[in-house]
């Protein structure tokens, strides 16, 4: 049981972390495009993306408390209390970060035929704030990693 616990758990880390490569690399691309067709398809690849990072969170979540279970780790030790809240801050930064591009895809979709792009456009995909939130929630998803595997304060 152990094992199928953990295979779930690395299958939902490898999604989470692809899936984050793929939505920020695409989302970047998009920042370049130059019609909101380019944007558009772009942005659907990062909302791709997005479907990765949310299928690894709930795989890393369940898998993962399974294991402290199956493992007797036990549920108060400090770098898992640690990696479970910096995981919930993960999911708000990537929520509330997530919500312009969200938003830069549908303009994108409905103006898909002009030949340049909007105002509008621009300055969703060049959100400072979304981006910062994005980047502080890959950030910290690296930190979680680390604590997964060195454990510090272990026995």
């Amino acid at each position: 049981m152990e094992s199928f616990a953990l295979f779930c758990h690395l299958l939902g880390a490898f999604l989470l972390v692809g899936g984050m490569v793929v939505a920020g690399v695409a989302f970047e691309a998009a920042r370049r495009g130059q019609t909101p067709e380019q944007i558009a398809t772009l942005l659907g690849l990062a909302r791709v993306g997005a479907l990765l990072v949310g299928a690894g969170t709930v795989l890393v979540a369940a898998f993962g408390l399974w294991l402290v279970d199956l493992g007797g780790v036990g549920y108060s030790t400090d770098w898992l209390d640690a990696a479970v809240a910096l995981f919930a801050v993960v999911i708000v930064l990537g929520v509330a970060g997530g919500r312009h591009p969200k938003h830069a895809r549908r303009l994108a979709v409905a103006e898909r035929d002009a030949r340049s792009v909007s105002p509008e456009l621009r300055r969703l995909l060049d959100d400072r704030a979304a981006r910062t939130l994005n980047y502080l929630a890959a950030l910290l998803i690296v930190a979680i990693v680390a604590l997964m595997v060195f454990k510090p304060g272990a026995g």
